[in-house]
């Protein structure tokens, strides 16, 4: 039996319910056997102002997923230090000793359109398929357009060879992997608001785990995010 592998990576800064809730979609639609929550010691695109110490990052995570036996925690980017690109994180995994393993990289659609700025994109394409999820109420609404854009992009940016099954909602290539466009459901939550809020001395109760709640305030973590 093949196992199947899902890599879900973020600065999860904190990780919070929406990132849960997505999470458990994309496994339960893929049949995942689990699915690995990596945070980024040192995220190459985005600003690191107000990012918290990677150890509290991951301490968090351990919290948030202790009860969901489907969620595993990695912390390959934390130990390979420097930034993190995840074209190193997906070659270590498949490079790993874990056997009839299949991965799948879970990403989301903003993500998706900018990932031709990544390092060693092309790579991506060629080594692992692509999970890539929409949110229904994202600026173009319908599903089919949506998926559409995608395979636009995806011939103007990666390979002009990429064909469509919209009965899969997955694009096709004969030499690359699949990409599969997933929806999944529309939480307005974000790492930023929860820091802000917790900068304004608010309540982040129901939107991180409570676990994750009393550890951001038996650290004080978040108090002087600018």
């Amino acid at each position: 039996m093949v196992k199947r592998v899902g890599l879900f990576g973020g600065t999860f800064n904190p990780i919070h319910v929406g990132h849960l809730r997505v999470a458990e979609e994309v496994k339960n639609g893929f049949d995942l056997d689990c699915i690995y929550f990596i945070p980024a010691a040192l995220p190459p695109h985005k600003d690191t102002t107000g990012l918290v110490d990677a150890q509290d990052r991951k301490e968090m995570i351990d919290l948030a997923i202790a009860s969901n036996p489907g969620f595993e925690i990695s912390d390959v980017e934390i130990r390979r230090q420097g930034r993190s690109y995840t074209i190193d994180t997906v070659t270590a995994f498949q490079g790993g000793k874990q056997e009839n393993t299949a991965y799948y990289l879970i990403i989301g659609m903003d993500q998706f359109f900018e990932i031709v700025t990544w390092k060693a994109y092309e790579a991506l394409f060629e080594a692992i398929p692509l999970i890539v999820m929409t949110r229904p109420q994202e600026p173009e609404s319908d599903p089919s357009k949506r998926f559409d854009t995608m395979l636009e992009h995806a011939r103007l940016h990666v390979d002009k060879g990429y064909q469509a099954r919209p009965d899969e909602m997955c694009l096709v290539h004969d030499t690359k992997q699949p990409i599969y466009m997933f929806e999944v459901t529309p939480l307005a939550i974000s790492s930023s608001k929860i820091r802000a809020l917790a900068r304004q001395q608010n309540s982040i109760k129901y939107l991180v785990t409570d676990t994750v709640e009393a550890y951001i305030l038996s650290k004080d973590l978040y108090s002087h995010d600018t």
